[in-house]
């Protein structure tokens, strides 16, 4: 799975997501028939994985999730055990708090 960063053609998430939440960055990524919106804001990361074609697997969820902790996720500053993923029919929220 390779995952491609498509910030650029998603101008008017980004900007939204800016204006309207706590998120200090907004990076929107592509993963064939997924997106990906990685969120960073003061007291946590968030990472949001949609399908509209099918359902998301789960061996889909550990890649991104693994990619996002090795490159852009300080593994020193989180709570490993307070990580939470929510599960519906085509949206998966990784939920990743920052210590403090």
């Amino acid at each position: 799975m390779k995952l491609i960063n498509t910030t650029n053609t998603h101008a008017e998430l980004v900007k939204n997501q800016l204006e309207s939440t706590d998120a200090t960055l907004v990076e929107v990524y592509s993963a064939g028939n997924s997106d990906v919106i990685f969120t960073e804001a003061p007291t946590h990361y968030e990472i949001l994985i949609s399908n509209k074609h099918r359902a998301i697997r789960e061996q889909e969820i550990e890649k991104i999730r693994e990619f996002f902790l090795k490159r852009k996720i300080d593994q020193k500053n989180i709570d490993s055990s307070a990580i939470r993923t929510i599960y519906t029919n085509s949206l998966i929220e990784i939920s990743i708090p920052i210590k403090g």
